[in-house]
């Protein structure tokens, strides 16, 4: 069947069986390895994206369910914000995951960041447990969590002071 939809935005067509998980086109088809394969389950967060705006787990999801839509993986989230707002060519949240050490095997980290920036898109301003709630669904097994809390509130404040969501719409516009 015929796939059309857009990712990180570019439009992409391909022709796909109908069982083709979106994980698998992400990573077999379009060569987007950021999301991961953890669990096969939806379990784990690693091939969490951002549908929509909206973060889904990629590995129980068929990709013709994403037609028609627009998909951003870790792999195009940096160009989101304007470039001032890049440190080394990172998303201010890759950025933070970076330097308040969030990351460790750097497995779960994409699928963190990505749940973190769905959170971000409607809460500028996490606590603690905002935070810890907001990416309940991604699983690390290496930093016990403080770190990416740290890194997740820390990339809020970038945006915040920039005026800006993660996906570097301006603070009160439409499209949430």
């Amino acid at each position: 069947m015929l796939l059309e939809l857009k990712v990180n935005g570019r439009l992409v067509r391909r022709e796909v069986e109908p069982r083709t998980l979106l994980v698998d086109l992400l990573r077999d088809e379009l060569a987007l390895t950021g999301t991961k394969v953890g669990c096969d389950t939806s379990q784990c967060g690693a091939c969490t994206v951002l549908l929509d705006g909206h973060a889904v787990k990629s590995c129980n999801m068929l990709a013709l369910q994403a037609q028609g839509r627009e998909l951003l993986t870790v792999e195009g989230l940096s160009q989101r914000v304007p470039e001032p707002l890049r440190e080394e060519g990172l998303h201010p949240l890759q950025a933070a995951f970076w330097n308040e050490d969030g990351l460790q095997c750097g497995y779960c980290t994409p699928g963190m960041i990505l749940a973190a920036c769905d959170l971000l898109q409607d809460n500028p301003d996490p606590s603690d447990d905002e935070v810890r709630h907001g990416i309940e669904g991604n699983i690390c097994r290496c930093t016990g969590y403080q770190p990416i809390v740290l890194a997740v509130q820390k990339a809020a404040g970038t945006l915040r002071e920039a005026g800006i969501d993660p996906l570097g719409r301006k603070r009160g516009e439409a499209g949430r």
